[in-house]
């Protein structure tokens, strides 16, 4: 395993953000990492120490800390409602941070969201250039298409102005988004023909990547979904990657007795 260097640091306007790197010389790409609904906690941290592990410089801010209770939000009692215009803001406000680490290559950046963040990666790519977009469990659902005081720009338009390719992953049990909402979204990634790679894990609940929440982690689809996610990015942060031609694919895995009314949220 390789060796890691954490710290801490601020970002412009006050934001608070974990950064994790390989040990070392050399010039590594660079994820912005976006957490779930309960602020910068444990999970979010061991996730960017693994993909540090993983040869890549992480900046995990918390997007959620203007919330005024912290211990609140992070046990999950409150939310944070973050608007695509705040993620714009936030997200580049992390790009700079992270920008001045000197082994950051900010030519070979991706952005991922988790859960409520999983539509900020697609809103920050349809506005800058950068190498990926990643989406674990989140931008699908039905909710997520209609505009709001939030969300002010139709979620199709959004990806429409997506430049990178795009990671998702999905968990057919998920009590959030149906099997059907994925398939929704990757059809509007291939009218507006986008390079994606979506995966859709039979017996995934919502979270099942989350290790700290038992009820909900997976370890069999988390361990599958991480490495198709790394295979991703290997692939397209390497040199000399190729936007044209465009490559889709969809893996899809779910039961015979699929039923979403059934899938219910766990713990």
């Amino acid at each position: 395993m390789t060796n890691i260097e954490t710290r801490t640091l601020t970002c412009a306007g006050g934001m608070p953000a974990f950064v994790a790197k390989p040990e070392g010389s050399g010039r590594k790409p660079v994820v912005v990492l976006m957490h779930e609904r309960y602020g910068l906690v444990d999970h979010t941290r061991d996730l960017a120490k693994r993909c540090a592990s993983d040869g890549f410089v992480v900046i995990a801010p918390n997007f959620f800390f203007r919330h005024p209770e912290q211990d609140v939000l992070n046990a999950g009692n409150s939310r944070y409602d973050l608007s695509d215009p705040e993620s714009i803001e936030l997200i580049q406000a992390a790009v700079d941070a992270i920008s001045k680490e000197p082994s950051a290559d900010m030519s070979r950046l991706a952005v991922a969201g988790y859960c409520q963040t999983g539509r900020h990666p697609l809103v920050y790519a349809s506005q800058a250039k950068i190498a990926a977009a990643i989406v674990w469990y989140g931008a699908a659902s039905k909710r997520e298409w209609k505009t709001s005081d939030l969300q002010p720009r139709p979620l199709e338009d959004v990806i429409a102005d997506v430049s990178c390719p795009v990671f998702g992953a999905f968990g057919a049990a998920d009590h959030i988004i149906a099997v059907e909402d994925v398939r929704y979204m990757r059809d509007v990634l291939e009218k507006h023909k986008k390079t994606y790679d979506i995966h859709v894990y039979a017996g995934a609940p919502h979270g099942w990547l989350n290790d700290t929440m038992p009820g909900r982690y997976r370890k069999p689809q988390a361990d599958a979904g991480w490495a198709a996610q790394q295979r991703f990015l290997a692939e397209v942060l390497a040199e000399g990657y190729k936007t044209d031609p465009i490559t889709q694919r969809y893996d899809c895995s779910f039961g015979a007795d699929y039923d979403f009314s059934k899938n219910v949220r766990l713990e």
